[in-house]
């Protein structure tokens, strides 16, 4: 009997509602709406337009139904990591969420690595110091004394908060907590001793619960309202990449790197504990967490946002400009002519950036490029360029040459950054499934179900249910040669 589920996948520039049908062997995928996440500037924040989110979600039921889906065997919702809501003493939202990208916490994070140490943050929770994490979210909302935060009866990340309004329970989900900031992998508990140090609210948290936990049934209301039947919702890997991460098709995964490919790259290692230590700490390794009490040990990597923001861009100027065309026109460009430091604050914002490319290209005396295609070479070679550094750390970092790299999510379906990542590291680079974050998203409810038996398993299914493309290293004497340029650009 096929089993029927629901992944609500939300990302930071759009998302979509998935339809995950099993037949005892292979998953199909079937998108059943898409939309985009707009975020909206008010004064001077930059929210999140949750409500429109929520409505977004129902949409997806909605569709489920006219398409004579009878019965959904279950629910489960992913998002982006760190971002939060607050919520009042009757479970009403306080507020709309706040951006990662805004620019509360510039001062705050500045003002904690001065006050705390950066290496004591680190050696408490394994997380990298990254500006936009939750802590310093917090962090600024206590040293602004801001009205919200010290009224609300309760905090909850986005899934748990769309979970929380999908059944009425509040829980905080493991993997999504691991990005915060806020949690002791070792003790694994919230990391109440820093928590302290910041003087931060304790009695806002809520209780830690695994992947893959029933949290309830679709609440009565919102079923009578779309007219299906009240499914059970599940609190999957609530973090998108640890979803993407559960759908890797490799068998060998002590062998392989994953590559998750989207705005943002995260590329690391799966593992049973995390690394905490001085090499770890200088390659800004983060450990976050994983489906069955795994970490997965990675680089938070700029991805293909540069990417994006540059079509934007374009298109803003020029009209539609398809990526297809964008990477055509940059296959035939000259390679190694320009590097940037994907990296830099200045690509961390949005704005014109094929000017802010142009630009960092002047500032470190290097040619400039000009045409579309010679910004897209100069973005995708940096990429590579940065995988390669990547991958080398983590060979280090784990006393061990990894032979493959996977690439999931959206990104894999970039030819041309396919090849120049095998190119770049020498590494085999494996490719698919591009709707990686879904594809965990019903694997985790398959697990919850009984349907599926563990991790193992659960690859050997994406395996069998996505087509997977095969990247041969070429020409890896001349990356490595133009290494050494790309090493002294992006320091």
């Amino acid at each position: 009997m096929t089993k029927n589920m629901i992944a609500m996948d939300y990302g930071a520039s759009g998302g979509r509602a998935m339809l995950g049908s099993f037949d005892g062997s292979k998953i199909t995928l079937k998108r059943l709406h898409r939309f985009s996440n707009d975020p909206v500037r008010l004064g001077d924040t930059l929210y999140w337009d949750f409500p429109r989110l929520f409505h977004e979600l129902k949409q997806g039921l909605g569709v489920a139904k006219k398409e004579g889906l009878n019965k959904i065997d279950g629910i489960g919702v992913d998002t982006w990591g760190v971002d939060f809501g607050l919520l009042d003493k009757k479970g009403g939202l306080l507020s709309n969420p706040v951006h990662y990208r805004d620019q509360r916490t510039y001062e705050p994070f500045e003002k904690a690595k001065k006050d705390f140490g950066s290496k004591y943050i680190y050696e408490k929770t394994g997380i990298q110091l990254a500006v936009f994490n939750t802590l310093y979210q917090l962090y600024s909302l206590k040293l602004d004394d801001d009205a919200a935060y010290g009224c609300a009866s309760d905090m909850l990340f986005l899934p748990d908060l769309f979970n929380y309004f999908l059944t009425g329970e509040k829980k905080t989900e493991y993997s999504i907590l691991s990005t915060s900031q806020l949690y002791d992998p070792r003790k694994k508990d919230f990391a109440w001793d820093l928590i302290d140090r910041f003087g931060l609210r304790k009695d806002i948290f809520n209780e830690i619960i695994k992947p893959g936990t029933k949290l309830g049934m679709l609440k009565q209301d919102i079923s009578e309202q779309i007219g299906i039947n009240r499914a059970d919702v599940f609190a999957i890997t609530g973090h998108d990449t640890a979803c993407a991460v559960v759908s890797v098709p490799s068998l060998d995964i002590d062998s392989t790197i994953y590559l998750s490919s989207g705005t943002w790259s995260l590329m690391g290692v799966e593992r049973k504990s995390p690394f905490i230590n001085n090499k770890s700490y200088e390659y800004n390794i983060t450990n976050e967490g994983g489906y069955d009490d795994t970490f997965r040990s990675l680089a938070n990597i700029v991805g293909l946002w540069i990417y994006q923001e540059c079509r934007r861009e374009w298109i803003r100027e020029e009209g539609e400009v398809s990526f297809d065309e964008l990477e055509e026109e940059a296959a035939l460009c000259k390679r190694f002519e320009s590097f940037i430091d994907t990296g830099d604050q200045v690509f961390f914002e949005p704005g014109n950036m094929p000017k802010k490319i142009q630009e960092f290209c002047a500032k470190t005396n290097q040619p400039v490029p000009q045409k579309k295609g010679e910004i897209v070479t100069t973005i995708m070679q940096s990429l590579a360029m940065k995988y390669k550094q990547t991958a080398e750390q983590l060979d280090d970092l784990t006393g061990k040459e990894h032979k493959t790299i996977n690439i999931i999510g959206g990104g894999c379906r970039n030819t041309l950054l396919s090849q120049f990542t095998a190119d770049a590291t020498g590494k085999l680079v494996y490719a698919g499934p591009d709707e990686a974050t879904s594809a965990g998203n019903i694997l985790v409810q398959l697990m919850a179900q009984g349907e599926i038996d563990g991790l193992s398993q659960a690859r050997e299914v994406s395996r069998r249910s996505f087509d997977i493309q095969r990247y041969e290293p070429k020409e890896t004497k001349l990356w490595d040669a133009a290494y050494e340029k790309y090493i002294k650009i992006a320091k």
